[in-house]
Order: structure tokens, then C-alpha cells, then sequence
């Protein structure tokens, strides 16, 4: 599956019904893949070069690859005893595996939100592995006792002579404090290949020391973070759920407000009105544990129904952590979203809409080259052939298995069981 191969290999999808990304929809239309970008596309007949791989779509619904604005490449699918092993190759191989199945289900670019991915996207972007493009984030960055700091309670921190945490040593979490030490951090995972920062600025779920309303680094610390990130053309992005939180954030710079569920009107409408995002998962049932995941239950819906209301601009994640059995419901948490959304915004969303989250990390742009989330000339053959049409029984996502039968990334297939 490499995808620098030497010679441009091509690929022609004839007579398919094809949804751009954005929102136009045509049917009996022929794409034409050179190499890894979208050379054509033509509702008359396409004279391909010689040794194309010719595919007929027979009708069925051609669009863009999904995309997962807040998904944990390292994450995901490890057990925390994983994580914690002594040895961590289990770790890393349920991440090589997982970045695999993630692509299976039709998610061909990822925006890592935490964790030392840089080596599995290297291994996935010389071909050596499958898997989907990342936008990497490094390191969590979070202050002591905050929603990264997951060394034991009654250990000293580092500062006072105690040991950092396996996931801190794995290069996954920089628990730091203070400008100087905030600046090291962010610049150290700039220095690694990090398209974009994320930094903790609340409470979290799966953190134990940290409650919810609890607000995270000064502000003098969030404005260094984002400061150190601009000079190299990006930005960050913040872990919080409360308003206090949140608005902080904002008061920083931070332009990716990461989950949001909290957040009064005021807040929603204050993240419009400085140009963030509202990077927000559909957080139900089996997707929370404890007595903190119960408080957020159902709470995205009243976040994204403000959104919507004042023009907000949104994007879609999962946010799935430590389960392999939870990671094979990304499509499902997808589909979540059309209780509120319709098909067609629930499609932009998760292509062309996070696409446009994803540019803002400028220069840092893996994949500056061409355009990721949509069909047109131009750009990354990212796509998916599936037998059924989402914008009309948008279920049809979670049947990936089945109904999948054609995925395409970055020119290379994935996936073939059409006939």
C-alpha cells in the first residue's frame, strides 16, 4: 500500500453516483485517479492511460473518505493495562492494528488528539503500514493534576523528586507548569512533526484527580502555548468541557475548543464570534464511564443545537479512549449525529467541513499538497464506494463491512469486494 510509489498508478471509477463533499450530487459520473490525486471527473466517457485499474460502480454512492477531528491514534483501541505494561510493544502494536481497522471503515484522515503517533504515521505515510492520514498533536500537554497528569496521587510530582508516569515517559502526556516549561513542551512536539497543539485547559472523564469545573493553566500559560504555536504557523486546540474553562481558552487563543459539552449560549456564541471551532462527540451511553461521563450524558446535543443557531462553526470526533471494542463504533458515533443534523450535514461534517478545521494548521499541514474531504480535480484520491446512498439512510455507515465495497486512500485500494 505505498504511498510514494515511483511510478503514478491509476485508477477509473465508471458510472457512479458521486457526492463531492460539499454538497453537490450527480449521478453516472466517472472519476479518473492518477497517481494519489483526483485527475478528472466527467459525466462522458474518460480514455484512461495504459494499465489502469478500471472499476464499475454500478450506481452506487462515491464520496470522499470520512474523517475524525478528535480521534487517539495510540489510544483507542490499548487496554490501559496495555499502556502500563513494563514492555510497551502490546501498546504499540494494538495502534498499528487499529490504524488498519480505521481506514476499514472508511475514515482515511484522523486528527490525533494525544499521544506519540508520529512514528505509526511515518510507517503509514511511507507505505510500510495501512492506515489513515494524521494530523498529529504529539503530547498532551497538561499541568500537574490536571487532565494529563496520570502519575499516582501519593507520588510526589517530578518537581518535588517523583517519577513521571509510563504515559508520560512514552512521550504520549507532557505534564509541565508554568511559561517556561509550557514553552518547552509545545516546542518540543513542533519539533517532533506536530501539525497542531492540544493543551488541557478543564476537567476531564477518564482523569482522576481532575473534576469537571475545574479550570486548567493560567492564562499567561494558555497565551504562551499559543504564542509559541503561531510563530511556527499553527495552532491549539483545548481539552474542557466547562464555561469557565472554555472561555479562558478562548481569552488565550485557542481556536479548537475540544468538547464543549458544558458550555452555556453565551460561550457557544462567543466561540463563533472569535473564529474557533467547536470540536464536539456525541458522547452517549457506552461511549462514558463513571460517575463523571454520566454528567456529560446527552449534553452535546444542547451544545450543538446553539452552535447551529449561531452560526458556529463545528466538527465532528469520536474521542474514543482505551477499548478496542468501542473504537469498532466509529461509524455509529457518526450517525449519532443526524439526530440532530440532517444526511447532508452529517456527510460535510465529517469531510469537507472537518477538512477545513484541519487547514488551519497552516505550513504544518501534512498534506499541504492537495485537498483532503472532497471529489474534484486536485485532490488526494481519498474516497469510498458504498452500496447504499447515506443521504438518504444515513444507517448505512455503520454497515461498513458489508456495504463498504470499494475505499480508496491516497490512490492505493484498501478495500475491493465489488464485483
Amino acid at each position: 500500500m505505498n504511498s510514494n510509489n515511483k511510478e503514478k498508478q491509476s485508477v477509473l471509477i465508471n458510472n457512479a453516483v458521486v457526492f463531492d463533499g460539499r454538497k453537490a450530487l450527480s449521478g453516472n459520473n466517472n472519476v479518473l485517479v492518477v497517481g494519489n490525486k483526483i485527475a478528472k471527473i466527467s459525466s462522458s466517457a474518460i480514455t484512461p492511460p495504459q494499465n489502469t485499474k478500471v472499476v464499475d460502480a454500478q450506481g452506487k454512492f462515491l464520496m470522499p473518505g470520512l474523517s475524525d477531528a478528535h480521534w487517539h491514534v495510540m489510544f483507542a483501541a490499548a487496554g490501559l493495562d496495555s499502556v502500563n505494561l513494563p514492555d510497551p510493544g502490546l501498546f504499540y502494536a494494538a495502534a498499528v492494528t487499529e490504524a488498519q481497522d480505521t481506514v476499514l471503515r472508511g475514515f482515511t484522515t484522523v486528527r490525533d488528539m494525544a499521544g506519540a503517533s508520529f512514528g505509526i504515521k511515518k510507517a503509514i505515510d511511507s507505505g510500510m503500514i495501512t492506515g489513515p492520514r494524521i494530523f498529529p498533536s504529539g503530547a498532551f500537554i497538561s499541568q500537574t493534576s490536571g487532565h494529563g497528569d496520570f502519575a499516582p496521587a501519593y507520588e510526589n510530582a517530578p518537581e518535588f523528586g517523583g517519577e513521571r508516569s509510563e504515559l508520560e515517559r512514552l512521550g504520549n502526556f507532557r505534564v509541565v507548569n508554568g511559561v517556561p516549561e509550557v514553552l518547552a513542551a509545545v516546542r518540543e512536539q513542533l519539533k517532533k512533526g506536530a501539525s497542531q497543539i492540544k493543551i488541557g485547559a478543564g476537567g476531564g472523564v477518564i482523569s482522576d484527580f481532575d473534576p469537571l469545573d475545574s479550570v486548567q493553566f493560567s492564562l499567561d500559560e494558555i497565551k504562551a502555548a499559543v504564542g509559541a504555536a503561531k510563530d511556527w504557523g499553527t495552532y491549539v486546540c483545548s481539552h474542557v468541557y466547562n464555561v469557565d474553562g472554555i472561555r479562558k481558552a478562548l481569552d488565550g487563543g485557542v481556536r479548537s475548543i475540544e468538547h464543549g459539552q458544558l458550555a452555556d449560549e453565551e460561550t457557544i456564541k462567543r466561540i463563533g464570534n472569535v473564529g474557533a471551532w467547536l470540536s464536539i462527540q456525541a458522547f452517549e451511553g457506552h461511549f462514558l464511564a463513571g460517575s463523571k461521563g454520566k454528567i456529560l450524558n446527552g449534553k452535546w446535543r444542547d451544545a450543538l443545537k446553539m452552535a447551529l443557531k449561531h452560526k458556529v462553526k463545528y466538527a465532528f470526533g469520536t474521542d474514543i479512549l482505551f477499548s478496542p471494542e468501542l473504537a469498532s463504533f466509529q461509524n455509529e458515533a457518526l450517525v449519532t449525529f443526524a439526530e440532530i443534523l440532517s444526511p447532508l450535514q452529517t456527510l460535510v461534517m465529517a469531510t469537507s467541513g472537518n477538512a477545513e478545521l484541519f487547514e488551519m494548521s497552516g505550513k504544518r499541514n501534512p498534506y499541504i499538497g492537495g485537498k483532503l474531504g472532497v471529489l474534484e480535480p486536485g485532490a488526494w484520491a481519498d474516497m469510498i464506494l458504498i452500496d447504499g446512498n447515506p443521504l438518504k439512510d444515513i444507517e448505512v455507515l455503520k454497515q461498513y463491512k458489508d456495504k463498504f465495497v470499494f475505499i480508496l486512500k491516497d490512490g492505493n485500494i484498501i478495500k475491493s469486494t465489488i464485483a
